[in-house]
């Protein structure tokens, strides 16, 4: 380890940011085509998530994508804060957040990004996302019964008013992009008619196991990139959004039988897959080495043209974060939110 400051260092065995692979936006920019998500499932203090951010930066990676609702966006910001301090560009990073459900009002997008900013220590984002397209809330930690009583289904009018409020952002310097999250191609189609600034981004959930094929394509055919949630399928994700008939990537018999062939394990061969398949993948783990093995699988050792083939006929189709906290009444079950 060579020191670069107090409190921060660079790993020697890291991986130059510069090797890293890039998509290109429609405006022209860049994003890192591997990022870190900074959710912790509920089960990882924001401390950790904080400790994981530093040692992510210190190997190379430049894309960390964060969120108001996780919690924990004050003390990653020290993390970035102490980062920067030691040499690591500003503008060598890109950091997302993203617009939690309960501040979508008249007023509280401005609101709730000054706060992510303050707390990030950051005078802009890269990119801010609309979390989920509707109001619709739930408290961090519920279980799956958890319903909140004013829950209504997704109404354009209201989230064109929203969008207008983050466009607003963009145009104040506070935000140099702006995305969706969790949207269905019906809501795409609406949102690209009558949005004034365009998203950028849309971030979806994507793994072996679920390819959105038609999403995916629709995404990239409308000049949008799409980040990927859940690229190895989320072995620890909260109990509410466990189900019976949940498949698990890494022990998909094709997925073992390419990661020995590649000699990794099979989560790190998800994430080689991604990257590969075109999207921005931004697993979490707060494990020295799978982030240095994640961040290695995307300039190193590429699978072949018929590897990526059978990869991709392994899609079952099977969704694993369903949003059934979101459901309003009247709605039959949790399909309802992905119409």
């Amino acid at each position: 380890m060579t020191s670069q400051g107090e409190g921060f260092t660079i790993d020697s065995d890291g991986v130059d940011p510069n090797q890293v692979p890039k998509r290109t936006l429609c405006t022209g920019e860049k994003i890192p085509a591997i990022g870190l998500g900074t959710f912790g499932s509920d089960h990882v203090s924001g401390e950790e998530v904080a400790e994981t951010v530093k040692k992510a930066v210190s190997m190379g990676y430049r894309n960390i994508d964060c969120a108001s609702v996780y919690g924990n966006e004050s003390l990653i910001g020290d993390a970035l804060h102490e980062a920067m301090e030691a040499g690591i560009p500003r503008n060598e990073l890109w950091i997302t957040s993203k617009l939690w459900n309960d501040m979508h009002g008249e007023g509280d997008v401005l609101i709730s990004c000054a706060k992510t900013l303050k707390d990030l220590k950051l005078d802009y984002l890269d990119l801010f996302l609309v979390h989920w397209p509707f109001q619709n809330f739930h408290e961090p930690g519920c279980d799956a019964d958890s319903r909140d009583r004013n829950a209504r289904p997704y109404i354009h009018e209201e989230f064109m008013k929203t969008w207008r409020q983050m466009e607003r952002l963009v145009k104040l310097g506070l935000v140099r992009h702006i995305g969706t999250s969790n949207v269905t191609i019906s809501k795409l189609r609406m949102i690209l008619r009558d949005a004034e600034i365009k998203p950028v981004c849309n971030e979806m959930e994507l793994h072996p196991h679920f390819q959105q094929p038609e999403l995916f394509h629709f995404v990239k055919e409308n000049g949008m990139v799409p980040i990927g949630f859940c690229p190895i399928g989320s072995p620890r994700r909260p109990d509410r959004d466990r189900a019976p008939g949940d498949t698990v990537d890494t022990e998909d018999p094709v997925v073992m039988k390419i990661a020995r062939n590649h000699r990794v394990h099979p989560s790190v061969l998800c994430v080689k897959w991604a990257v590969q398949n075109g999207q921005v993948p931004i697993p979490f783990s707060t494990n020295p080495t799978h982030l240095r093995s994640n961040l290695q699988a995307v300039v190193e050792d590429p699978l072949t043209k018929e590897e990526m083939e059978k990869i991709g006929k392994m899609d079952r189709n099977c969704r694993l974060i369903k949003g059934q906290v979101f459901l309003w009444k009247g709605a039959k079950d949790w399909r309802d939110i992905w119409r």
